[in-house]
């Protein structure tokens, strides 16, 4: 089933609960409101990687974000 909001469409997906109870642990104190919100950014960084042809560089401020994330989260120091 897909949702349109604003621009973007938007569908749902199925994860077990479970992960979704963690992923609600992991972003506790972090700049990601929900578990959709962290589980696009995740799915963004993964199909990116898999797919540099469709890479777009990204801007100074882009990066900075990306990297605040990773510190929130405990990825980087």
């Amino acid at each position: 089933m897909q949702e349109k909001t604003g621009a973007e469409k938007y569908t749902s997906v199925q994860i077990p609960t479970k992960l979704v109870e963690q992923i609600e642990k992991r972003i506790q104190g972090t700049e990601f409101p929900t578990v959709t919100s962290y589980v696009t950014f995740v799915l963004s960084e993964v199909v990116s990687e898999t797919e540099p042809e469709q890479k777009e560089a990204l801007s100074k401020e882009d990066d900075e974000r990306i990297k605040d994330r990773l510190r929130s989260l405990g990825y980087l120091d």
